[in-house]
């Protein structure tokens, strides 16, 4: 064959392709099966997913905590509350002795409605005067200051609506025998709402994208250090330098604690900036618990990263912690809403303690000591995955 003729072309074998094409997905299918982390992540993830969107995750508020001031303490008073609960927005919880004492469990995220009944609430009621009720909401959730308020505006009508049609299952047996009230409005409820009295979403948001974000960039990032390092090679000089397991875990820490207070400072500017966002608390309180957060986030990253062997399985993993930490955490739908099995899992996550700490701070302006079980939390998350960490990282080395 001459060097100007033309290479001869094989015609296209259809068998001996398909045949080829089933050999490659086969050691496709071998090489997937070896890795039990990928497999898991394959038939997991689905299921996490679909048991938190079905049954975790819930938009209607209900039980929504609350404080009782009943200053008249009056048959008719109690029946009211009973009327209220009934609804089944919100949930009495607490008794207090003044109104003051409410407003202060309101701002510790304690409650989040109080109930206050004046002294003369049920002579007003008697007499057909117009008996008010004050509900006060914290409306740093705007889900949660709407539904309160539509319970109360829900049953103020039904009341109404008993007693302009003779009082049946009205609140007083005393009403259904005064017919001068039976066309009165009974009662109103005067609904307070603190912290985001225009009940912007913006306001709810921003100060949980702290937490979400952070729990994004810190746990991904450590958990892909130590990876980074045996895929590159240098796995083998930090082993043969003096550093310490701890020394060495600490100093992979240091530079993703600047980053995540960077973030911090930028999200909070743009916040201010963009969504006019109030900063009510003290920013050395929020740069507190901001460390806490972040040391504790970084922590369960560098687990991660003794844990598994490619960056792959590490991104795995982190997603794997991320999605339910989202969704449990009170970012995006009520904490209350969620059932109690549920909010067992979200009270283990740091990310639902920093957005308590983040919104009670920036929001409602407490100071972070009022908040101490979920500083104490983070905290011995941050000690906890420390020691797991060094310690993996041992058995690593053995």
């Amino acid at each position: 064959m001459s060097a100007a003729e033309p290479a001869p072309q094989r015609r296209f074998d259809p068998v001996a392709s398909l045949s080829r094409l089933l050999a490659v997905a086969r050691k496709e299918v071998r090489q997937l099966g070896r890795d039990p982390l990928t497999l898991g992540f394959v038939v997991f993830v689905p299921l996490v997913q679909l048991a938190l969107f079905g049954y975790a995750i819930n938009q209607d508020v209900r039980d929504v905590p609350t404080a009782l001031r009943d200053r008249s303490g009056s048959p008719v008073s109690r029946q009211l509350v009973e009327r209220l609960e009934a609804t089944q927005a919100i949930e009495v919880v607490h008794a207090v002795t003044t109104e003051a004492e409410g407003r202060a469990m309101l701002g510790r995220g304690e409650v989040q409605a109080v109930i206050v009944v004046p002294p003369d609430f049920a002579r007003r009621w008697y007499r057909g005067r117009g008996a008010q009720v004050s509900l006060l909401v914290d409306a740093t959730d705007p889900l949660v200051a709407r539904a309160v308020r539509t319970a109360a505006d829900g049953l103020a009508a039904t009341v109404a609506e008993e007693a302009g049609h003779g009082g049946a299952g009205g609140l007083s047996a005393r009403v259904e025998q005064e017919s001068e009230l039976r066309r009165a409005a009974p009662i109103t409820f005067s609904v307070l709402t603190y912290y985001n009295p225009e009940l912007r979403t913006p306001v709810f948001v921003v100060p949980g994208l702290l937490g979400v974000i952070l729990t994004t960039t810190m746990i991904l990032m450590t958990a892909l250090s130590l990876v980074r390092e045996r895929e590159r090679g240098t796995f083998e000089f930090l082993i043969g330098t003096p550093v310490r397991r701890g020394e060495l875990m600490v100093g992979k820490l240091l530079p993703y604690v600047l980053i995540g207070l960077i973030q911090i400072v930028l999200v909070l500017v743009a916040g201010l900036a963009l969504f006019r966002v109030p900063i009510e608390g003290s920013l050395f309180a929020l740069a507190f618990a901001s460390l806490l957060f972040i040391a504790a986030n970084l922590t369960l990253g560098l687990v991660i990263s003794s844990l598994v062997k490619t960056q792959l399985q590490a991104t795995q993993v982190a997603f794997f912690f991320f999605l339910p930490s989202v969704l449990l955490s009170g970012f995006m739908f009520p904490f209350e809403a969620m059932p109690e099995p549920a909010q067992w899992l979200g009270e283990l996550l740091p990310l639902t303690h920093y957005i308590r700490l983040c919104r009670a701070i920036l929001l409602r302006g407490v100071s972070v000591f009022e908040l101490w079980g979920s500083l104490a939390w983070l905290a011995a998350m941050f000690v906890v995955g420390l020691v797991a960490a060094t310690r993996l990282f041992e058995k690593r080395l053995a």
